[in-house]
């Protein structure tokens, strides 16, 4: 089953508790029943709130700045409002509503340089859906890919990001920047592992919130791709062998005390690279931060 497939039979779940809700109070307060259609989704926000708990736990002797009970709450209220968009609109419904976007050129001159853009973990490519309007509005092509099998090695990504960068070279004429979230970025490394060549064919690697190292979530993880990004785990440090010392220069990794899904903050850097740190911004949201985004639309300015 596709990750578009069960999101939506989530989003039908979540909306037969809304109308079970208000058929059962209707009778006894209408007032009651037309409560469920804000109190059912309180509830669902409500249960990423041990996820901050877990995180703020479990990074208690980290050496990032410790996050303050405020920014916790700040972060868990901007993830769950991000998350209700991704999850429950832009992923089930929309993730085909924007065709990628690689315009002809005039002539044998390069254009403005493109983009492509690798979700995470039980995401599509809807995952990006603010960032296509904004890349064409800009001039900027672009690919947005859906990394499948969803449950996967992350091996198994490797030609879809070959073909994402081969498309997108030949409409510009320039190597493209690779935006990745989260799995996104290690699908990115992979890449570069198993394509000889491929470091010249691209300007930078941007990461957000990737688990270099893996993620101390994932130590429960049963899929494959979910046990590869286990803290620590053998995947991850052989990825990390394999790579030549300089390749990470050519990665800009951005990194959180709140993350909610890659923790603790060391895991989603590079030693080498250019790592970035947000204060106080959670996972997804970090994806859509307007810093985020400035930073990512400055370096396809760079030559």
């Amino acid at each position: 089953m596709t990750n578009a497939r069960w999101q939506r039979w989530a989003v039908a779940v979540h909306l037969l508790l809304i109308a079970g809700w208000m058929a059962w109070f209707w009778a006894r307060s209408p007032a009651l029943a037309l409560a469920g259609v804000a109190a059912v989704p309180l509830i669902f926000r409500l249960g990423m709130a041990p996820q901050f708990f877990l995180m703020a736990w479990v990074c208690r002797g980290d050496a990032t700045p410790r996050p303050r009970a405020g920014q916790l709450l700040r972060a868990w209220w901007a993830e769950s409002r991000w998350a209700s968009l991704v999850f429950g609109w832009w992923q089930p419904f929309r993730h085909q509503a924007v065709a990628d976007w690689l315009p002809p050129r005039a002539s044998d001159v390069p254009g403005p340089r493109g983009v492509v853009l690798v979700h995470g973990f039980l995401c599509n490519r809807g995952f990006w859906t603010p960032w296509l309007a904004l890349l064409r509005a800009r001039g900027h092509a672009f690919v947005a890919v859906t990394l499948e099998p969803a449950f996967g090695s992350i091996d198994d990504y490797c030609r879809t990001i070959d073909d994402a960068v081969r498309r997108v070279a030949e409409a510009t004429g320039r190597a493209p920047l690779i935006v990745g979230h989260s799995m996104g970025g290690l699908a990115a490394r992979a890449w570069l592992r198993a394509v000889p060549g491929s470091e010249q064919r691209v300007h930078r690697i941007v990461t957000l919130g990737s688990p270099h190292h893996g993620t101390w979530p994932a130590r429960g993880a049963r899929s494959t791709n979910g046990r590869q990004m286990r803290l620590h785990g053998p995947w991850v440090r052989q990825l990390g062998q394999d790579e030549p010392p300089a390749r990470a220069a050519a990665f800009v990794c951005w990194y959180s005390n709140c993350d909610n899904v890659v923790y603790p903050p060391a895991a989603a850097m590079l030693q080498g690279a250019d790592n970035r740190f947000i204060e106080g911004v959670a996972h997804v949201e970090m994806a859509f931060h307007p810093r985020v985004l400035q930073d990512c639309l400055a370096l396809l300015e760079q030559p």
